[in-house]
């Protein structure tokens, strides 16, 4: 029997303004809740937002009676804030207590900010404080590898957040050494960690050169800001025998938008604060529950820089069944691909980072990977870059490459002349790449 999650009390709490008692939550109270802070969203977007007063003045939002309704407004992207970031402000900038730009690809080259006051980064240290204490409890430390230098940075929210649980948070940043980071884990001798995907498979590959070097014992693990490749998981379980949880989050939620329980089949939902949605990424209709599409969400109780109907980009889906854990709260899947990041390949089959995810994690000794497509006389040329834990190097192109061709798209279009694989590039440098958002580089356009 898992122990039921403790957003759901918390979620009460905030609905009730007093400690409820866990179990006296209901989906109604949650979508009554949920209209009611709907509308005074919408009412301080159209009031004090230049961009929303533009965008909502024909939305007849003082008739808006039912979560149904929703359907009806306008979808906010991230161009728009890429293009008009002040013009989405509900509160003068004096008001504004940190501001976060995110570098984008996208095709205007410009950045996106975001803007934050001292009372929504306060929601993001509450909603941390909650979350995490499925994974740690009193007297746990907990290493912190994200930024965190300055404040109000996403290091920094989550270590007030456990400092509040009296939990010793143990900041550290961004990895780029794997053994530097393995031996503060022992020597602080760390309960639990919070990082990168990525990074973090990068310390447990280095363990794995020399395992009576560093005596770590874990029994939780977080992992955030990309989407985690159950291969990942797998092998992180093996390594430290601990258990993996997974959190949804992007800067433009407010950092944090929903994590695991104890069941771990997906995310519970910060539903106090945030209004999810899953449409159909092509038309933009609602879909039903169970159905896969393009996450939206909508900021309830942000009051900077509210968001309405934003488009992530991220692809997922509620799952009907209820979690074994037994709350009420919405259970969503875990995002594993992208809309932009499903490429059509020439034969017309579909490929995902997450395909390539899956067979090259699990390849002992990748730690991470690039990918991208190139034309070659009416073939799709796809070119793999590996960073490798140096004790695997030799031996990686070939497992590498054998892996590829598990891939059933792969295969089948390797066998039908419509792809090539080009040469595996091995990177061995003991330092880690930057993060960056992962994608499939699609190239067989561009000169």
């Amino acid at each position: 029997m898992y122990k039921k999650t403790p957003l759901e009390s918390w979620i009460l709490a905030k609905i009730e303004g007093h400690n409820g008692s866990l179990g006296g939550l209901t989906r109604s109270m949650i979508e009554t809740y949920q209209i009611q802070q709907l509308r005074e969203t919408l009412t301080l977007a159209r009031d004090k937002s230049p961009f929303y007063r533009r965008r909502l003045a024909r939305c007849g939002i003082d008739k808006f009676q039912s979560l149904k309704d929703l359907g009806g407004l306008p979808f906010t992207t991230p161009a728009d804030i890429r293009q008009n970031p002040l013009q989405l402000l509900c509160v003068s900038q004096d008001q504004i207590n940190r501001v976060v730009t995110l570098d984008t690809s996208g095709t205007t080259g410009l950045p996106k900010r975001i803007y934050f006051t001292a009372s929504d980064q306060e929601l993001t240290r509450d909603f941390f404080q909650h979350g995490m204490s499925t994974l740690v409890q009193p007297g746990d430390k907990v290493l912190i590898l994200l930024p965190g230098y300055s404040p109000g940075s996403v290091g920094d929210l989550l270590a007030d957040g456990l400092r509040r649980m009296q939990v010793e948070p143990v900041p550290y940043g961004v990895v780029r050494d794997p053994e530097a980071v393995l031996e503060i884990m022992a020597v602080e001798q760390v309960d639990s960690l919070v990082g990168i995907p990525t990074q973090v498979l990068a310390l447990a590959r280095c363990r794995q050169s020399d395992k009576r070097k560093h005596q770590i014992r874990l029994k939780s693990l977080l992992l955030s800001t990309d989407h985690v490749p159950g291969a990942i998981v797998r092998f992180l379980e093996e390594t430290w025998g601990c258990r993996v949880f997974n959190h949804y989050g992007m800067t433009e939620m407010g950092l944090g938008g929903g994590v695991e329980c104890e069941a771990r089949a997906g995310y519970h939902l910060r539903e106090a604060d945030l209004l999810f949605e899953i449409i159909n990424p092509v038309t933009g209709e609602v879909l039903p529950e169970g159905e896969e599409g393009e996450v939206v969400f909508t900021t309830l109780t942000r009051r900077g820089m509210p968001l309405i109907r934003y488009r992530t980009g991220d692809i997922a889906r509620f799952m009907p069944e209820p979690c074994l854990c037994g709350t009420v709260l919405k259970l969503m899947s875990c995002v594993r691909d992208r809309v932009q990041g499903r490429i059509t390949l020439t034969g017309g089959e579909l490929l995902s980072l997450s395909i390539l995810d899956e067979v090259l994690f699990a390849v002992n000794g990748v730690v991470d990977f690039e990918a991208s497509l190139l034309p070659e006389n009416g073939r799709d040329r796809l070119a793999v870059r590996v960073l490798a834990a140096a004790w695997a190097a030799e031996e990686i192109p070939g497992l590498v490459e054998k892996a590829l061709f598990s891939a059933p798209v792969l295969s089948r279009n390797i066998k039908k002349g419509n792809l090539i694989l080009a040469p595996v590039q091995i990177d061995t440098s003991p330092e880690l790449w930057k993060p960056a958002k992962r994608i499939i580089r699609d190239n067989r356009n561009k000169n």
